[in-house]
């Protein structure tokens, strides 16, 4: 997830030029809101507190979930200048993440006294007696998860959140209970329910005709059912998680319509540029091939950044219909040395990473692997997450009713990934062209194999979603990956400077817990977090199962492996055993929840952990490791690794899995 972060810290200075913002550490203070009459009196810490919960959602029959998200701009945290979040597009929500961060203020908790399970002993979640409950209502079981105070409010405990982080993503479209219980402080004295709650437990409080009764009565029932006795509640409530339509719906319809407009034929296209090399000035590409590919536009105006998708309907769950232009979308190919009329090159895209762009396929990494494993790969940008939208990007973080434009841009990066795809693979389209022949028009390219997708870091955290909704290959390498970016960001050395605009714009540390879980409903749109679920099982309409590689480097410090886990467990990736060498890891457990691999080759979803030997196990909490305790950052381990690069190959080519590693941890 890399961008430098001199080149970033420049772009954020630039900012704080433009915008006038100053520049604060995360101990800046901030006056304790006064909330509108529509909080909730449960938690007045901050007004949507608890979080996520369907107080502050609407009943809505047309919706998949029945509710519909109803926040309004005085419920929404508030900028130092007094500007509330603009609530529209959240409202487009009928429910919220299947990854939310789950936020509540216990005042004076001990996490250890308590027993509150760490990320390192996330299978304590699941004890009979363990502190924190999360019920599907559904099925009746309980999810597991991990929780932590928020690290950077430590020095300011009345605006020092929980956050409760499932370690597995919420099913969509069903309701969800939380329950906290018998915590206690720092002496080990029990903490007190909230007034507000403690009413309904012994039903000496609300008004017979009070709205909420009936809905806490129900909650009281199914934790009575599951086992959870209500004199010892500290606090209950509920929240929807939104529908698959709702969550992939807008990319689906811009898919489909697309594609169908596009018919069978190859997607329009330009080559701008042709660079031949000499074996002396590189020895693995021949050649690099740049130009455009024309895609359907779905955004506003020129669609650059700030643009915003482009809708004909104003209902909540209306889809982005196209606003009658094209994108010029930039694509960069590389041609191996390796590729004849006899032995083509094997067809994949690439995914760059974070605010990077498709010249990252020149990087020393992605070259050996061309060249040694014989592939052309091509890359595009993530439009809304790439170099050009820095400046943008930035400048959201000081202002987040923008923020639905950086989502709103990645779901049309993922149609412009989709169409150059389509080109690559197309018996009309590169493979006909000269740049991708030999000097006696045969074609260089392998479309008899087919295509394929490998990215790393951002690349591997969109790499989940955009595989999740392609028709034209079925298997995936993700590098490095993960999801969610509200458990990621401040586990991130990369985030540092993005927090420091965070800080003097938002400098409530209750706030900026609520901020990335209200980003966290958007960015599902246009990450893993969103399509996980249909990702190697349950595939979404006219869409192929598809099998994803996922490589690991233990001690990330840009891309948190917890978070990476959590997508494994969904996905139902199995482990290359053992994963580490004893003394390494620092959970009670480690991996707990993921399945092994038990023979090789194995024909199926994976996770492999790669150990650098130079990094060090991360903070259980969510900071970002950014002192030399943590040893050196492993991010771009595991792609430089011949074995990998070897396992990478293997898998995209045959769907087999094979142990590189000698029955032994990959290090």
């Amino acid at each position: 997830m890399r961008v430098t972060p001199a080149r970033t810290a420049r772009v954020v200075l630039a900012i704080v030029a433009v915008t006038g913002l100053v520049l604060a550490g995360p101990a800046a203070a901030a006056q304790p809101p006064q909330h509108p009459a529509a909080c909730d009196p449960y938690d007045d810490t901050a007004c949507l507190l608890p979080f996520p919960n369907d107080l502050f959602t609407v009943r809505d029959p047309s919706s998949a979930t029945g509710r519909r998200v109803n926040l309004t701009a005085e419920q929404m945290p508030a900028s130092v200048a007094g500007t509330h979040i603009d609530p529209a597009e959240w409202n487009r929500q009928d429910g919220f993440s299947p990854g939310t961060p789950i936020l509540v203020r216990v005042p004076g908790v001990d996490v250890v006294r308590s027993g509150i399970p760490p990320v390192t002993d996330i299978g304590r979640s699941l004890d009979r007696d363990a502190p924190i409950v999360l019920l599907n209502t559904r099925t009746g079981e309980r999810t597991p998860f991990w929780a932590e105070l928020d690290a950077h409010s430590a020095a300011r405990p009345d605006r020092q959140v929980l956050i409760i982080r499932p370690a597995v993503a919420l099913a969509e479209g069903t309701r969800y209970v939380v329950a906290l219980r018998n915590l206690r402080d720092s002496a080990g004295a029990r903490i007190p329910a909230p007034e507000a709650f403690a009413s309904y437990v012994t039903g000496n409080g609300p008004e017979p005709r009070d709205p909420r009764k009936q809905d806490v009565k129900r909650v009281l029932a199914e934790l009575t059912t599951a086992g959870v006795k209500r004199h010892d509640l500290f606090l209950a409530w509920d929240f929807t998680v939104a529908s698959g339509e709702n969550l992939t719906g807008r990319l689906l319809a811009m898919r489909d319509s697309a594609f169908a407009a596009l018919g069978s034929a190859a997607p329009a296209y330009q080559v701008t540029g042709v660079t031949e090399f000499t074996p002396a000035q590189d020895a693995r590409i021949a050649r690099q091939i740049r130009g455009t590919v024309s895609v359907p536009s779905y955004l506003t105006g020129t669609g650059g950044p700030g643009s915003r998708l482009h809708y004909d309907s104003a209902e909540p769950d209306a889809v982005p219909t196209p606003s009658g232009g094209t994108i010029a979308a930039d694509f960069v190919c590389n041609l191996p040395r390796s590729a004849t009329a006899a032995s083509p090159a094997h067809l994949s895209l690439y995914g760059h990473g974070l605010l990077g762009a498709p010249t990252e396929i020149n990087a020393g990494n992605v070259k050996d692997m061309a060249y040694g494993q014989d592939f052309l790969f091509c890359a595009t940008s993530w439009i809304g997450m790439a170099a050009a939208d820095v400046p943008f990007v930035a400048s959201v973080f000081g202002d987040l009713t923008r923020f639905a434009a950086v989502a709103d841009r990645l779901q049309q990066s993922y149609l412009d990934f989709l169409f150059l795809g389509r080109l690559m693979a197309h018996p009309a389209g590169f493979a006909v062209n000269p740049a991708f022949q030999d000097g006696t028009g045969n074609s260089l390219l392998d479309l008899a194999g087919g295509m394929h997708y490998d990215g790393n870091s951002q690349g591997g955290i969109n790499g989940g979603a955009l595989t999740a909704v392609a028709q034209d290959w079925t298997r995936s390498v993700l590098g490095v990956p993960a999801m969610n970016y509200s458990t990621l960001l401040q586990r991130s050395v990369d985030f540092a400077p993005f927090q420091q605009i965070m800080d003097s714009a938002y400098p409530d540390p209750a706030d900026q817990q609520l901020i990335f879980g209200l980003l966290q409903m958007l960015w599902d749109r246009a990450e893993a977090n969103g399509y996980a679920q249909h990702l190697t099982r349950d595939p979404m309409p006219g869409t192929p199962v598809h099998q994803v590689l996922m490589h690991v480097a233990f001690g990330d410090h840009q891309v948190s492996p917890a978070a990476a886990e959590v997508e494994a467990r969904t996905i139902g990736a199995r482990l290359h055993v053992p994963a580490l060498a004893d003394g390494w890891s620092d959970e009670v457990e480690p991996f707990w929840g993921i399945r092994p691999i038990r023979s090789y080759p194995y024909a199926g979803s994976a996770i492999v952990v790669w150990n650098s030997g130079l990094a060090a196990a991360l903070p259980p909490t969510n900071l970002a490791p950014s002192g030399p305790e943590y040893g050196q950052d492993p991010h771009s381990f595991p792609r430089s690794q011949p074995e990998a690069q070897q396992q990478k190959a293997t898998f995209l080519l045959t769907g087999q899995v094979v142990d590189v590693c000698e029955g032994t941890p990959c290090s």
